[in-house]
């Protein structure tokens, strides 16, 4: 099969899907553009803001996008490039991206409220609690996860460390010279963009290579990182949006649209043969180097490229409180997720175009980290069109480095919405600085507690991303049908999700046990258990609502 005849496929694919079936779905939900958003009616300067519909695009999907779609479908080639296709295809338009959509949708409906909130309204007090734990739990999984291939990409290329360094203030200027100077958003991109890209170069001629600047390990240069990184954590989740969130994630969607033109040229150019595996079976060697089950691995695996449980809480607690209008839910949450879709598929072209059979590709996936094998093999195809290889690895590095940046402290700040939603008001725990540091020392924990075991978090927080997806599916499900709305759109896929995430956490949770690791038995069993607990608690509400 040839790549560039595969993206073209996939491509036609996701436009078909947004022309016809999204449309379709923003008709069903009953999308009105002349009501006025929470953005417009709850408006306090923090995090209540109207965001021009350009940059809340760039920050809702730099938000969703993070590593998500490039380590999932380079770990998941194991299965082989039709397979993971197939999911991402079919995911994407039918589930993913209407998860998304609704999720917003549901989230606008009830005053910007997170989908906790709104499992409220519907389920009452038990139900909202156990899904507020639940993705409160995620979300900490998503730090602890994305800080750590964050620090492990500085420590391997410190050139990524001075150019995102530079990025992050960058973009704090670039919020006040919007928001605080009244520059025009045309007139401030024309100047901080070119200097955003320039950042490549900055970074090669000047790394932050804290091994030879101050003699320092790899290991502890790792936790120097680490620490750094939980810090950023906090402070960008505690800011107001208008001056580091929004300005940075308008910003990053630049670098995530010109690493993805870079891709699909290249892969244009280079018109790459898929040398691995089609379909590797329904057990494939991966990169543990032990067997792993299509069903259900493949699906909790690839989760971003396909659906996640995320997103839904990006929409709810960031994007649905900065959208100026309810037309631009269809753009942003379902178009959103088909580009993160397409980069899904130009990181599983990079692998399987790159690696000459499925022997050699799982010898790679055991010996590097999926990003660094995405921007490796992306950059060999950049190659064909004249860039240096070099270069192009520097930018993928720093646009995918970015991403993590904006997932880590956007999900830092969404952890912190759900902690302040579980805890009394008017108490301690319930101020913002101290839920944003429970969930950064935690973090910390995870990582530092016991690194060897830090490194498996991947299919953990793959899987509970999967439940949460499902548990979102599950609440959009019971709002369809007591608003007289057809319910099979989103019951249909809430089986699956729900089937395929509760497999895989439940074989994690066997792992686990057999193998006495504590971190993750124990976040396995507990996510386990307020997933069932929530769905036990949905059977018995709707049973008493019949009867």
């Amino acid at each position: 099969m040839n790549g560039a005849i595969l993206l073209l496929i996939v491509s036609a694919c996701f436009l078909v899907g947004y022309l016809v079936y999204a449309k379709w779905l923003a008709n069903k939900l009953g999308v009105d553009p002349s009501k006025k958003t929470p953005a417009i009616t709850k408006e306090d300067g923090c995090d209540y803001v109207p965001a021009h519909p350009t940059v809340l695009f760039g920050h809702h999907f730099a938000a969703i996008a993070g590593a998500g779609p490039i380590v999932g479908p380079v770990l998941a080639a194991e299965f082989g490039w039709a397979s993971v296709t197939l999911w991402i295809v079919l995911g994407c338009i039918f589930i993913g991206a209407a998860h998304d959509m609704i999720a917003l949708f549901l989230s606008v409906r009830h005053e910007g409220e997170s989908i906790g909130t709104v499992i409220g309204a519907i389920l009452g007090k038990p139900g909202k609690i156990m899904f507020l734990l639940f993705s409160w739990s995620a979300l900490v999984l998503v730090v602890a996860e994305f800080n750590r291939q964050i620090a492990g990409t500085f420590v391997a290329d410190p050139a990524i460390a001075t150019a995102s360094l530079l990025f992050i203030a960058e973009a704090v200027l670039f919020g006040f010279c919007v928001y605080r100077w009244k520059m025009s958003v045309l007139v401030a991109s024309l100047i901080f963009v070119p200097v955003m890209f320039a950042f490549v170069w900055v970074g090669n001629a000047f790394p932050l290579d804290l091994v030879k600047m101050l003699g320092l390990t790899k290991e502890t240069t790792s936790l120097v990182w680490t620490l750094a990184l939980l810090g950023y954590c906090f402070f960008a989740s505690t800011c107001p949006v208008q001056y580091l969130l929004q300005p940075r994630d308008y910003l990053n969607a630049y670098l995530l649209y010109a690493m993805m033109a870079l891709g699909f040229l290249g892969v244009f150019v280079a018109h790459p043969t898929l040398h691995i595996d089609a379909f590797a079976g329904f057990s494939a060697v991966g990169r543990a180097g032990t067997s792993d089950l299509l069903f259900p691995f493949l699906f909790v695996t690839v989760a971003c490229g396909a659906c996640s449980g995320f997103h839904a809480l990006v929409a709810s607690g960031t994007s649905s409180k900065q959208i100026s209008n309810e037309r631009s839910i269809r753009p942003i949450a379902y178009g959103g997720m088909l580009l993160e879709g397409v980069l899904a598929i130009i990181a599983l072209i990079g692998v399987a175009g790159t690696y000459m059979s499925q022997q050699e590709y799982v010898a790679a996936i055991q010996g590097m980290e999926p990003v660094q094998m995405f921007a490796a093999t992306v950059a060999g195809f950049c190659v064909k069109i004249g860039i240096p290889q070099r270069m192009a690895e520097s930018f993928m590095l720093l646009s995918v480095a970015a991403f993590l940046m904006t997932s880590v402290d956007a999900g830092t700040r969404l952890a912190r919405f759900s902690w302040q939603e579980l805890v009394p008001k008017k108490t301690v725990a319930h101020n913002m600085y101290v839920g944003t540091f429970i969930v950064c020392a935690l973090a910390a924990g995870l990582l530092l507690g016991n690194p060897q075991a830090a490194k498996q978090l991947w299919t953990l927080f793959a899987s509970a991303n999967q439940l949460l997806a499902s548990l979102t599916l599950l609440t959009a499900t019971i709002w369809l049908v007591r608003n007289r709305k057809p319910g099979w759109i989103t019951a249909i896929p809430m089986v699956f999700m729900f089937g395929v995430s509760s497999w895989a956490l439940s074989a994690i949770l066997v792992s686990a046990v057999r193998s006495g690791e504590i971190i993750r038995l124990v976040a396995s069993g507990f996510l386990l258990a307020l997933a069932v607990a929530l769905v036990a608690i949905t059977v018995v509400k709707r049973g008493k609502a019949e009867a």
